[in-house]
């Protein structure tokens, strides 16, 4: 994969989601301790370490999908742009709004092409006018271009969904997230179900959004935390290890764990 020129951030720009001394309990059992870490807005950052180490859990804090476990109980803050995530003010639909999110495998909805991708945009768009039929054909395309499967799809926009490839499917979950405008990407190791040759496209895909979309990437796969993203965290016993620049991380790791990691001694 041709990897293009890395985007620059904006000058001390906001963090797009910022962790303060979060830390989470699944009843008695302590899942995250006391996690300080910054995303940088328009930028891939990977989440890398052993099975249970925490990085799905923390992934998973940012739009709050674990309150579906209701012995879950966490401390410390989350806020994206700014704004406090766990804060009794904010309606969960509307954080969710602002943070979209993909899993390990497909999840379409046993609907159409055409009405997965605007499901999101009709759910929150309820009571702010009618959406009439070419508006909603405008945002069909262009989400379906942005994620790189118009071209595929244009002539079976009114096919079940399911009947897609498993790398289609997924890339169509992307785009069902574009049309509700979020803000942040999170991505829980979105090509674990996928052969080789579509891992590669979603990777691209990856690339094609990082700038106008932040993107959080969990990975369990060190060959892609290194080609699909500009910075990573190493992540240990539910604990953050290290935060760096990707290449940095994977050439001069600056702690003895994360070396420890990468060059396979455990893990």
């Amino acid at each position: 994969m041709v990897e293009p020129t890395p985007a620059v951030p904006a000058a001390a720009a906001e963090p797009a989601a910022r962790f303060t001394g979060f830390s989470l309990w699944y009843g008695t059992f302590q899942a995250l301790y006391g996690v300080d870490l910054q995303v940088e807005a328009g930028r891939i950052t990977s989440l890398i370490g052993p099975s249970g180490c925490g990085k799905s859990t923390l992934l998973r804090s940012v739009n709050r999908i674990n309150e579906r476990l209701g012995y879950v109980r966490t401390e410390g803050a989350v806020a994206v742009h700014g704004v406090d995530v766990y804060a009794a003010q904010n309606a969960l639909v509307q954080v969710r709004k602002q943070v979209g999110m993909v899993f390990q495998r497909p999840n379409v909805l046993p609907l159409s092409i055409r009405d997965n991708v605007i499901f999101g945009h009709r759910l929150h768009s309820r009571g702010a006018g009618r959406t009439t039929r070419a508006d909603e054909d405008a945002i069909v395309e262009g989400a379906l271009r942005q994620v790189l499967l118009w071209d595929d799809v244009k002539d079976r926009l009114n096919r079940r969904a399911a009947g897609l490839s498993l790398e289609q499917q997924q890339k169509l979950c992307i785009a069902r997230l574009l049309p509700v405008k979020p803000r942040l990407l999170l991505m829980d190791e979105p090509c674990s179900a996928l052969d080789p040759k579509g891992t590669e496209a979603v990777e691209e895909l990856i690339w094609e959004l990082r700038g106008e979309y932040t993107i959080l990437l969990v990975t369990h796969n060190m060959a892609q935390a290194r080609r699909a993203s500009e910075s990573c965290v190493f992540m240990l016993l539910g604990k953050m290890i290290e935060h760096t620049p990707t290449d940095e991380m994977f050439v001069t790791p600056q702690r003895q764990e994360t070396a420890d990691y990468i060059e396979g001694r455990y893990g």
